[in-house]
């Protein structure tokens, strides 16, 4: 039997409910089982790469921490997870200055006038449409960066979702080519309507294709296919994500992408 002693700056025990910090016992739990959920994620990564003929470094696991508390996304970034995901401007702005020393990723819908905020920001996975591009440019010139993004595409169609068809994809990828110099596109992102897992491989499939099919016609070299998060992720890398947006199955909360 283990016995934990929480003790104060004045070597006094504490309730032994609460560590320091003020937090629950039930807390330290939870963030405990951080590592474990990391280690079953990367497992089941490891599995659909192999199923797919691929190799598990080809796929990039970002951790989604809008429901995270600061414990818990300093646990992530203790057990090496670093590349994150934020989904909101206001909160990203304070995980940003706290945490420095991880990769961070917009992954939400930006709002043209909260372009201003995200100069820290490595990679935008949501640009969507043209007055959007133009801001990024902008503030990517002012910056003095070059502004790493992914164009968000909706190839199920579904109005709650946000992202251009397959059609408007590649007119605005040729013009954000041809006029944003501070912008560089790196590939696609997309989500799969809310349905069992493997109802998602068509979408997942088109996006794909549609991601191979705009390297060709633009002549260039993508290298990051955004698609997948807890609930279809492994499908997503049988069809061919190079990156998957987790949030749920590493926290056991509500996942947010």
């Amino acid at each position: 039997m283990v016995f934990l002693l929480y003790l104060d700056n004045w070597g006094c025990s504490h309730n032994p409910a609460y560590s320091l910090g003020g937090r629950k016992k039930n807390d330290k739990v939870e963030i405990m089982s951080i590592r474990e959920n990391l280690k079953n994620v990367q497992a089941r990564i490891r599995q659909a790469a192999n199923t797919s003929g691929r190799l598990e470094s080809e796929v990039q696991l970002l951790g989604v921490t809008k429901y995270a508390s600061d414990e818990e996304v300093r646990e992530l970034i203790g057990e090496g997870l670093t590349a994150l995901g934020e989904n909101r401007v206001q909160n990203a702005q304070d995980r940003l200055e706290r945490f420095p020393e991880a990769q961070w990723h917009f992954i939400g819908r930006l709002q043209t006038n909260k372009v201003r905020y995200c100069e820290q920001f490595h990679l935008i996975h949501s640009l969507d449409r043209w007055s959007l591009a133009k801001e990024v440019d902008k503030r990517a010139k002012q910056w003095g960066k070059i502004q790493d993004v992914l164009i968000q595409v909706n190839v199920s169609g579904e109005d709650s979702k946000t992202g251009l068809s397959s059609q408007e994809a590649t007119c605005f990828a040729k013009r954000v080519l041809q006029e944003c110099q501070n912008v560089r596109v790196r590939g696609l992102m997309t989500m799969a309507p809310f349905v069992e897992a493997e109802a998602t491989r068509p979408f997942f499939r088109e996006t794909k294709s549609l991601y191979d099919q705009l390297q060709q016609e633009l002549g260039v070299v993508w290298d990051i296919l955004s698609m997948g998060m807890t609930n279809d992720f492994e499908v997503a890398i049988e069809e061919g994500a190079t990156l998957v947006r987790i949030g749920s199955a590493l926290l056991s909360k509500e996942d947010s992408a």
